[in-house]
């Protein structure tokens, strides 16, 4: 899904994008679970979008199979298609400056990204993450690399989606030093802890869910809190300049969260609301009861994050959460941030 809005994005903006920062992407390879599509020349938007909505895979984007239309780029020669192998893929990208890794985020080895990511940056390769697997598993040897080869390493689509929350702490809480930090990170799980203080029972709330296509495959990597505690890591690491990992995150889901907790909390003019929280060198990820008034008392999807800092106090932002649009937005973001760096003569 991420993958086809960046696509759509590329071709909806491709005027804006060239005459207002000089950015004219091209596509050079794509992968998916049924094969590979490639050409140096560059791939046809559009026609990559139907082939993937009309056949299910990127490879049926050559002969026709792509819903019609001429071979985009290369003069009319047919681009290559096949089953990708990881060398092949690396033959197809040889040329390329970035590549934008997307594959499902996988929190026990981060494998296919991991590889991706750290082929990718020994090639000399900039890279744009949405994959949060390879980031909570090892952020810090990935920045590493990436410094050694002097490439840049951007994964503003990791934590927020579209809402721009690790640029926020970067850029505008530049010069103060932020003490703390917590926020709903997870929209999945604030829905259902939303349905469930609206009456919803756990498992109607959780229904409900999946009806409208929140929860993941792996239901786990909502309701355990592991998304959650992935983007905790990205953000410490990021914000907080701490070097950890998933094993470092204290973790308890809403799997055991009851109708009686919920009462219990409004009882008190509180809502239960799993957040995930830095502070003092510790990292938490739970359901917590917290005041109605406070800024993180978000509903729905939303995530919403406070920050605090040495000397402005604290500061909210809330924003939609991932989805394929906001993802791309995201991506795009960080596309444009290296074409500056590469314009600006600071990476090659």
């Amino acid at each position: 899904m991420v993958g086809q809005s960046l696509a759509k994005l590329f071709e909806s903006r491709a005027d804006d994008l060239y005459v207002g920062y000089g950015l004219k992407p091209r596509i050079v390879a794509v992968s998916d679970n049924g094969g590979m599509a490639c050409d140096t020349a560059g791939l046809d938007c559009a026609r990559l979008v139907r082939a993937k909505e009309q056949k299910g895979t990127v490879a049926a984007y050559s002969d026709g199979r792509g819903g019609g239309g001429s071979n985009g780029g290369g003069g009319g020669r047919t681009p290559d298609i096949s089953s990708p192998t990881a060398a092949e893929m690396a033959e197809a990208v040889s040329g390329a400056d970035v590549l934008v890794e997307t594959t499902p985020s996988n929190y026990k080895d981060a494998e296919p990204g991991m590889t991706n990511i750290t082929d990718a940056m020994k090639r000399r390769m900039h890279v744009v993450s949405v994959n949060k697997g390879p980031l909570a598993l090892a952020f810090p040897s990935l920045n590493e690399l990436a410094a050694y080869n002097r490439v840049m390493f951007r994964f503003s689509g990791t934590v927020g989606g579209g809402t721009p929350i690790l640029d926020y702490a970067k850029n505008s809480l530049s010069g103060e030093r932020i003490t703390s930090f917590s926020g709903i990170l997870n929209g999945t799980t604030n829905y259902i802890l939303s349905a469930m203080a609206e009456g919803m029972s756990p498992k109607s709330a959780l229904q409900d869910a999946r009806k409208k296509g929140y929860v993941e495959a792996d239901e786990a990597l909502d309701l355990d809190g592991l998304d959650a505690a992935a983007k905790l890591v990205i953000l410490a690491n990021w914000v907080m300049g701490m070097k950890v990992t998933m094993p470092d995150v204290s973790c308890t889901g809403i799997r055991g969260v009851t109708s009686a907790d919920i009462k219990r909390a409004a009882r008190k003019n509180k809502v239960v609301k799993m957040t995930a929280a830095c502070g003092n060198d510790a990292l938490t990820v739970a359901p917590v009861a917290i005041p109605r008034d406070d800024p993180l008392c978000v509903n729905g999807t939303l995530n919403a994050i406070s920050f605090t800092s040495e000397h402005s106090g604290t500061q909210t932002i809330i924003g939609r959460g991932a989805g394929g649009t906001e993802t791309a937005s995201a991506i795009l973001r960080d596309l444009l941030y290296i074409r500056q760096g590469i314009t600006s003569g600071a990476y090659g």
